[in-house]
């Protein structure tokens, strides 16, 4: 099992219902309220963006909102802290690279 049963800072989660979101285009199920990304890890996603510079995959590394590592694109918006942000159905998680989703990426 993936799942994150207690998060050091958010204590154990408030699990809802069973939700469906996307991340990155496919359907991905959760637990309504836990943080999106141990949603994402109970699925297996290790890498959450890439740094703009370099483009280094980072994923979760602190878990309690302090580093950017778990940033990504959430209903359109770049930065939201993955280990913080409660989930919703229907929400729209997108890897970042470096500081947007990679269709708004220039090229």
């Amino acid at each position: 099992m993936q799942r994150i049963m207690e998060h050091p800072i958010l204590g154990k989660p408030q699990k809802g219902r069973f939700v469906t979101f996307t991340f990155d285009g496919r359907p991905v199920q959760g637990y309504e309220g836990e943080p999106i990304a141990a949603a994402l890890k109970a699925a297996g996603v290790m890498i959450h963006r890439y740094t703009a510079r370099r483009h280094l995959p980072r994923g979760i590394f602190c878990a309690i909102g302090r580093c950017t590592d778990c940033v990504m694109v959430v209903d359109g918006k770049p930065n939201i802290r993955t280990c913080v942000t409660p989930l919703k159905e229907g929400m729209d998680v997108k890897t970042q690279y470096g500081v947007a989703a990679k269709d708004k990426v220039e090229k």
